[in-house]
């Protein structure tokens, strides 16, 4: 059973595509994560499958349901964490879950009773008299979690629920996520740019980049595109690839660098000084380990993931916005 499905959806902002043509769908009870750099179509995907967005073209269900013709019962069943914060700091934690919980038609014992439970999960019930505006960032990051969930989500939506925040308060928020999931069976949906966030907590993965997913499938499938060792090569004199039987590819990147993927690092490397010498070529720095996400994107771009593409894409939005 599905708890997302998305066929060909298409959002136009003017003549840009924020999001362009994508399909994908997400089981019952999985983490699905979204990961591409910043501007790259994540939010406007996750706008559009919250209702707050109607796409141009195509088919967006959530738990069952059109996010168009029945934006109002898909409101009931997801939660969601924005990527910019959404909370009053002018009221207390705990005051900002009543009102939530209210919204939501929620009163009462069972509501105190909900707001203590998620209070204390997420470790704030010490805190709940406080002024948000007195929390930290990670501490008004785990009370928007907590109120996501306060009239039980079927799906729960989370995007970049980690930027800006500390190594250590990262790891808290990953932890309450992965308990969602184990303890009510929650579908979630994940978008981020931190790659060890999806290799940690995703059962499924979808590269997204200028609004087109680029790749999809598990983290160890994805790593398999690459191959089993990557090397980095920086040379003096040469912007070609190197040609073997024991390369599986080889990309000159943006940078200047040369990346080679091979299944032995070990018996591929004296072979790939070989190849220079026979060539003329000067390697400066060589460098090698097991790929990464950031090898993949690298594999199907030519760029790193981390690279800041997004502010030509927020002005595109921007201008097609003022322009409307």
């Amino acid at each position: 059973m599905y708890a997302i499905k998305v066929e060909n959806l298409v959002k136009k902002f003017g003549n840009f595509r924020a999001v362009n043509g994508i399909s994908f769908k997400v089981k019952k009870g999985e983490i699905f994560a979204f990961l591409g750099p910043n501007g790259a179509g994540k939010t406007t995907t996750v706008h559009i499958l919250t209702t707050l967005l109607k796409p141009t073209e195509g088919k967006a269900e959530v738990a069952g349901l059109d996010v168009v013709r029945e934006a109002k019962e898909v409101r009931k069943k997801i939660g969601i964490v924005f990527q910019d914060p959404s909370i009053d700091r002018d009221l207390t934690a705990y005051e900002n879950m009543l009102i939530h919980g209210g919204v939501y038609g929620l009163s009462g014992a069972k509501l105190r009773e909900k707001i203590e439970g998620l209070l204390k999960f997420v470790e704030l019930w010490d805190f709940k008299d406080k002024l948000v505006k007195h929390f930290s960032g990670g501490m008004q990051r785990r009370l928007e979690i907590a109120r996501s969930l306060l009239h039980e989500p079927e799906v729960l939506f989370l995007d970049e629920p980690t930027l800006g925040l500390d190594p250590q308060t990262r790891d808290h928020v990953w932890s309450y996520i992965e308990t969602m999931r184990e303890e009510h069976d929650m579908t979630i949906f994940l978008t981020t740019h931190y790659m060890e966030e999806a290799e940690k907590l995703a059962d499924k993965i979808a590269i997204i980049d200028h609004g087109k997913i680029i790749a999809e499938g598990s983290c160890e499938k994805l790593k398999r595109m690459v191959g089993n060792d990557v090397i980095y090569i920086k040379v003096e004199n040469c912007a070609e690839c190197f040609k073997g039987e024991f390369i599986r590819s080889c990309k000159v990147l943006q940078d200047g660098r040369i990346r080679i993927a091979v299944e032995n690092t070990a018996e591929a490397l004296p072979k790939i000084f070989e190849l220079a010498k026979e060539n003329g070529v000067k390697i400066i720095e060589a460098t090698y380990h097991q790929p990464t996400l950031n090898d993949v994107f690298l594999h199907l771009t030519g760029r790193e993931i981390r690279d800041e593409g997004g502010e030509f894409f927020r002005k595109a939005i921007a201008r097609a916005r003022m322009r409307r």
